[in-house]
């Protein structure tokens, strides 16, 4: 059993007083201060008070706390511990403060200062919880879920915590390649070799990042092809036709008449495209009667 003892304000009573402030920051409307009482509220509290009578009754509303002014003492028991974040979710890699308290038998709680509690990570990609309580998030490779425990005066309470992916590209040896950690973790599982952005698990001759944005499995052999065309009746147009095609991706033909100098691709400028399911045929309607060699980029957003 706990003893809280409230705090008392006395006074003589006093005229009816009509008050009113403001700042630069606020402004409060006009209360009555008397000896038959006033009732003052915000967003997280609200008071009945009466100074010629020193009794009242407040109220907070985080954590929440009832205070019984009146009462030589208030007498009440800890039936209870919980613990909590707010918000319930981190970043991946950053801080998030916890909190706790203690339950009690009236209904309310009040609040634990968190340096008093004991933490312990429970579950999930929690990196650490210090001695007052900030807990610390790992790296994911996409939104996980995690458990925290806080002990105190003999409770427990657990309580769950979310680590967001806010980085697609951060984890663990497939970090910083290009590719979306969870498309490698899917298909390859844990920072597998196999798995990094040059290799070729299924000997294609497409790497892993090709296929990542041209969206092809990387184990079933599947490959994205293109080919050149003649155009039947039209000797200066020519067919690139390639597959598979996908409606999030961006394609883009380009040429070059000569391989043997560097940089010398250019988008075909005037073309024609129909597409058949997977497959879209882009006609190159200015091909011309010379050799031209083309090539089909790739853009995933």
């Amino acid at each position: 059993m706990n003893l809280r003892i409230p705090t008392f304000l006395l006074g003589l009573l006093v005229p009816e007083i009509l008050l009113a402030g403001t700042s630069a920051n606020y402004t409060t409307s006009p209360t009555s201060i008397d000896a038959g009482g006033s009732r003052g509220s915000s967003a997280t509290y609200t008071i009945d008070s009466s100074v010629g009578g020193v009794t009242g009754l407040s109220s907070a509303a985080s954590p929440i706390e009832i205070n019984r002014a009146g009462y030589i003492a208030e007498l009440f028991e800890v039936v209870g511990f919980a613990v909590g974040s707010s918000p319930a979710t981190v970043g991946e890699g950053l801080p998030l403060q916890l909190s706790a308290a203690s339950l009690l038998d009236d209904g309310t709680q009040t609040a634990v200062n968190a340096a008093t509690v004991t933490w312990s990570i429970v579950s999930g990609p929690i990196t650490s919880i210090s001695s007052g309580g900030l807990l610390s998030a790992g790296i994911v490779y996409q939104d996980t879920g995690g458990v925290f425990r806080g002990s105190f005066g003999g409770f427990q309470s657990t309580a769950p915590v979310t680590i967001l992916n806010t980085n697609l590209d951060n984890f663990g040896s497939y970090a910083g390649d290009l590719i979306d950690d969870a498309w490698q973790v899917q298909y390859f599982g844990l920072n597998n070799p196999l798995g990094a952005a040059t290799a070729d698990a299924d000997g294609t001759g497409q790497n892993n990042l090709f296929k990542f944005v041209a969206g092809l499995n990387p184990l079933d052999g599947s490959r994205f092809l293109v080919q050149a065309q003649p155009v039947a009746g039209q000797p200066g147009q020519k067919n690139i036709i390639f597959s598979p095609r996908f409606v999030d991706r961006t394609y883009v033909v380009q040429f070059s008449t000569d391989l043997t100098l560097a940089n010398n691709w250019q988008n075909v400028a005037s073309f024609s495209t129909s597409d058949n399911g997977a497959q879209r045929t882009v006609t190159d309607l200015a091909a011309g009667s010379g050799h031209r060699f083309y090539r089909v980029m790739i853009t995933k957003p």
